[in-house]
């Protein structure tokens, strides 16, 4: 049986070059990718996100586990995609329109792509047209919506518009957060979720697909 508690440890401690060694040599005896995913990176992100939560771990060490599950990726995304791995869900995000701000944004991308999603990162200012776009060149599952100020808040609505103008608001979920965004908020504007922390929104994310 495969040890995976080296790449746990690795991309907990957010150490790039140590997580690609272990995956490699995770593969060089015989794992599976999923197996990678399922038993070495999510756990470990879980954790991460387990930590944030309790303010025992801060921005910084989540991105750099970020960072080292990215590294992680590159390696195996080629061998999931060969293996006809299915994602654990396809998911656009992006901070809306007038918005600029991406920190909060950038967790959850890391959070979620830890988790085995297919993340589609669309930045900051992003029109609704496109979130309406991209969700449907990409078959998205779930859609994630940021904004830190509260003027921008209404372009969540309007996103939330248009993907319903666009005839995919029965294929399509949507889930909003930020700092000025409550659940009362998502309720009033139909969004089907709302994720307090970057950790909250990846079980909601699990949960609106499942």
């Amino acid at each position: 049986m495969i040890d995976f508690s080296g790449l746990r440890g690795a991309v907990l401690g957010g150490d790039e070059a140590a997580a690609a060694a272990a995956a490699r040599k995770a593969l060089d005896a015989g794992a599976d990718p999923v197996a990678l995913v399922s038993e070495g990176v999510s756990p470990a992100m879980d954790e991460v996100g387990r930590r944030f939560e309790r303010g025992e771990a801060f921005i910084p060490e989540l991105l750099i586990a970020a960072r080292a599950t990215k590294a992680v990726f590159e390696i195996i995304r080629p061998l999931l995609a060969k293996k006809g791995a299915r994602p654990a869900g396809r998911v656009v995000m992006g901070t809306v329109q007038g918005d600029l701000h991406d920190i909060g944004k950038n967790l959850v991308v890391a959070l979620l792509e830890g988790g085995g999603f297919e993340v589609t990162d669309l930045g900051v200012n992003v029109p609704p047209e496109r979130f309406v776009q991209t969700a449907r060149e990409k078959n998205a599952q779930v859609v994630g919506l940021s904004a830190l100020l509260t003027t921008t808040m209404p372009a969540m609505k309007a996103t939330i518009d248009a993907l319903r103008a666009a005839g995919l608001r029965g294929k399509v979920k949507v889930m909003i957060g930020g700092a000025p965004v409550t659940q009362a908020f998502a309720d009033e504007i139909g969004a089907e979720g709302y994720g307090e922390t970057a950790a909250a929104a990846v079980g909601l994310a699990r949960r609106l697909i499942a």
